[in-house]
């Protein structure tokens, strides 16, 4: 008998503890938009569908397959009364993508293309950040904001570390405070891939322009204005590859965007060793005492102005070539159904290009589509930025996001500290250079490991390191000499190792995937503002404090927000790997409390097995219900046991 007629669906209730009720739930209806529907009304949603869409008729068998497929993914494991069978090469593609018998990083060349796009487009991010790290030595003393040999202030003015630390934070006040609120009207007029095209010349203008600036105000201005580059970027990269990758490799390809962040922030520290000497720029004769006049003169100055424009050319790659790239598929449904029925098609042609078969196409198209129209009844008299803090499923991704990205800042480092411990001349910016090698390099094995190993348990395990390494370099400012010099550089360069292949690529990641979609812009800008804003707030504030609590309280105080920021993600960050953007309604779902005692009981677990070896112990479970849904028995499905560790396997509607 074939496949419909024995599972005809039935709808039952049921309340569990662990979950929001579905009255409270206004994304309940984008975990399973198709739980419940007989064989007909899949037929009915299909010629609907059709009819609505125009997708020419030559892809109708595709798209009734794919919808099939979209409502249960072993809907052709036996005969179907319907005569709809799969090809042999669509079963091949299927097994492929199916994470207990197929490759994951078997994906189409093209879907590797577009990561390397938004590769380019991280690089370029971080370049910009660091550019200034090695032309601040320099045009501090020839804007009058830096001191001379003896340790005074230029021209003798107070306030020069306040002032530096403004010109250098500029792009992330701005970023704060504007780049990041532009996300999403710039996404929703010229799509994702036109974000990226506009804002990576905006990164490229504005480099060019701090090259020619001859002041302090007039560097910040151009600084300012490399926020909008960065900014809006920032959100929308991470975004968008989230948008155009499976769930099975999702993770390691958006992760990508930190990666080559530190790939980029690491080409800013060599673009400073290797532009120091240029001309005269590092010679006796563009000293710090000399007028500001000589070290404003191209003899003297060349060298930093080569710094901060050296980003400038990376950028207009990625420019070039943006738009070879399919757009994103939800991007062109949501534009399709405002009134634009061609853009229908071209979703459907953007996510063959995506994925290796039509069929695997038109399925993820089907659900999309479903889910964009539960998304627009969800939005029906509902304020966006409200129901980010209103809706409980919201309000726990966002505030996951943003405990994350907030500790993407605060958890501390400055560059300053090579200085500090006794490193004169090349000395700092090549100390600098090697922290960012080893930024880049450790993040690689996030690559492999974000996927399998698990987002949260990533950062758990890694902060406990972070705040002994910041310890151990707060301790090292104790000693003098060559002791001190050695510590300091151990304990920066151990806490290199341990942020970057955690807290450095997850963020961005987890904020780009855990938002709904219809909140997704608007909570990425909100996740974004707030890490640049601690940005801006730890480059303004870090010189200060350092002269008030001396740079052991200032590295103790961080190595304290190290393990708060273990506690609360520990209570409050749900592991995400594994699961589709709309499965991860479930996850979050369940109430903060719930997941909070859950974490304990994870922590006496891991007491008892691991340090007390008592192997008998039995680890936590967390019961999740059924999707609501029973089939033609009659008999409701079990609650499905669900852990948040390395073991944990997909959840399955």
């Amino acid at each position: 008998m074939g496949k419909e007629a024995s599972d005809e669906p039935k709808v039952t209730s049921g309340i569990w503890d662990d979950l929001d009720e579905a009255s409270d739930n206004v994304n309940r209806a984008l975990v399973n938009p198709f739980g419940g529907k007989s064989h007909k009304e899949m037929n009915d949603l299909i010629d609907a569908f059709m009819e609505k869409t125009k997708i020419d008729e030559i892809y109708q068998e595709h798209i009734r397959k794919g919808a099939f497929l979209a409502q249960d993914s072993e809907a052709f494991n036996d005969l179907r009364e319907d005569g709809l069978q799969l090809k042999p090469e669509e079963k091949a593609a299927l097994v492929l993508e199916d994470p207990k018998t197929g490759n994951k990083w078997n994906q189409p060349w093209i879907l590797y293309a577009l990561v390397g796009c938004c590769s380019l487009g991280a690089a370029v991010q971080g370049w910009d950040e660091t550019a200034v790290n090695g032309a601040q030595l320099y045009y501090a003393y020839a804007f009058g904001i830096g001191k001379d040999s003896t340790g005074t202030s230029h021209d003798g003015r107070d306030g020069d570390a306040g002032l530096r630390g403004l010109v250098n934070s500029a792009p992330y006040l701005c970023c704060a405070i504007l780049g990041c609120w532009l996300t999403e009207p710039l996404n929703r007029v010229v799509g994702r891939r036109g974000t990226i095209f506009l804002t990576c010349i905006i990164s490229s203008l504005a480099c060019l322009w701090q090259a020619f600036t001859n002041n302090w105000w007039h560097l910040f201005i151009a600084r300012f204005m490399l926020g909008l580059g960065i900014g809006p970027k920032s959100a929308t990269i991470p975004i968008y590859a989230a948008e155009c990758t499976p769930a099975n490799i999702r993770g390691a390809l958006v992760m990508m965007w930190q990666m080559w962040t530190a790939f980029g922030i690491m080409l800013g520290y060599i673009a400073g060793v290797v532009f120091r000497s240029v001309l005269d720029g590092d010679s006796p004769s563009c000293s710090s005492d000399m007028a500001e006049s000589t070290l404003l003169s191209i003899r003297c100055s060349l060298n930093w102005r080569l710094m901060l424009a050296s980003p400038m050319v990376l950028p207009l790659v990625a420019v070039a070539y943006v738009y070879t790239l399919p757009e994103s598929p939800r991007w062109l449904l949501a534009k399709a159904r405002q009134g634009k029925t061609d853009k229908y098609e071209t979703a459907f042609t953007s996510l063959c290009r995506l994925r290796h078969t039509r069929l695997q196409a038109a399925r993820d198209l089907f659900l999309m589509h479903h889910l964009l129209d539960n998304e627009e009844r969800i939005k029906q008299n509902h304020n966006i930025f409200f129901e980010l803090w209103s809706v409980p499923r919201n309000r726990r991704a966002l505030t996951a996001s943003l405990i994350l990205m907030f500790f993407q800042q605060f958890c501390g480092y400055s560059s300053s500290v090579f200085a500090d411990a006794g490193l004169k001349g090349q000395q700092p910016l090549l100390a600098s250079m090697g922290f960012g090698i080893i930024n880049f390099l450790f993040a690689i094995p996030a690559f492999y490991t974000i996927d399998t190993f698990g987002r949260r348990n990533l950062l758990l395990c890694t902060f406990p390191f972070m705040a002994i390494f910041q310890l151990l370099t707060g301790l090292g400012f104790l000693l003098e000499g060559k002791a001190q010099l050695a510590l300091v550089m151990t304990g920066m360069y151990l806490f290199s190792v341990a942020y970057s292949p955690g807290e450095g690529p997850v963020p961005f990641l987890y904020s780009a995937e855990s938002m709904p979609l219809y909140v997704r812009d608007v909570g990425m800008s909100m996740a974004t503002a707030l890490t640049w804003f601690f940005n801006f707030l730890l480059a303004v504030t870090f010189p200060k404090f350092q002269d008030a609590f001396s740079n052991t309280g200032a590295f103790g105080y961080y190595a304290a927000w190290c393990v708060i920021g273990w506690v609360l993600i520990l209570l409050f960050v749900p592991e995400t790997k594994d699961l589709t953007l709309e499965q991860l309604d479930a996850r979050f779902s369940i109430s903060s409390k719930s997941h909070a005692r859950f974490a304990v009981r994870q922590c006496v677990f891991a007491i008892r097995y691991y340090i007390l070896r008592r192997r008998r112990t039995k680890r936590p479970t967390m019961d999740l219900p059924p999707q609501d849904v029973v089939y033609g028995d009659g008999e409701a499905d079990q609650p499905r046991k669900i852990s948040f560790d390395k073991e944990e396997r997909v959840l399955t509607p």
